[in-house]
């Protein structure tokens, strides 16, 4: 796989754009967390007293990062699951407890999408600014948090219905690529950890 092909593998749009929103993320707070505290530090030690207004804006970043990286978490199913039991059960039941996990998510993004919307919709009509010197419009924040949360409702909705038709057209594998629990080789692939094969064709 070439540079490219493993920084934007080919995947499904829903999964692709998710994986840009969470560059996005990542860029602010790259930018406005590590970039602007590192800023203030060396201001306060050179001149006494901070240039920018890093906490403040850092923790715009912060929301602003985990709203956008949301849908990605979703599409590549890092969110905390306690299945240590689903493996004793037969297949049917997981495909049952699959579902079940995937849509009480998608009941809770679809809620966190309407009120965050509602307090995005109250500091539209408010006018509301920050209480710091910056005086920043709470709208610029929070919209950039709410378009994370509003893909983050619009990914969960999606995954079960795909892993549904997936099932339905008797893509087994499918259905578990998409909501099924990780499997260790699986979580082991995703943290980089690259399993080897000894000469009798056993992991090592």
């Amino acid at each position: 796989m070439s540079e490219s092909e493993s920084l934007l593998p080919p995947e499904p749009w829903p999964q692709r754009v998710s994986r840009i929103l969470a560059w996005i993320g990542g860029a602010i707070i790259l930018l406005g967390c590590s970039g602007l505290i590192t800023i203030d530090v060396i201001t306060r030690f050179l001149f006494k007293r901070g240039m920018v207004e890093s906490f403040e804006i850092s923790g715009y970043a912060l929301a602003a990062c985990i709203g956008l990286g949301l849908g990605f978490a979703t599409t590549s199913k890092t969110h905390i699951r306690v299945d240590i039991l689903l493996d004793a059960f037969p297949r049917p039941v997981r495909v049952v407890f699959d579902l079940l996990a995937a849509l009480s998510l998608a009941v809770i993004a679809l809620a966190l999408a309407w009120f965050c919307w509602g307090t995005l919709a109250q500091s539209m009509a408010m006018n509301a600014k920050s209480v710091s010197t910056l005086q920043t419009p709470m709208v610029l924040p929070q919209s950039i948090w709410w378009v994370g949360i509003f893909w983050f409702a619009c990914v969960a909705v999606l995954l079960p219905i795909q892993a549904v038709l997936r099932l339905l057209s008797g893509d087994g594998p499918g259905f578990d690529a998409l909501i099924g629990s990780l499997r260790v080789a699986e979580e082991m692939s995703q943290a980089g950890v690259e399993q080897a094969s000894s000469a009798n064709g056993t992991p090592r």
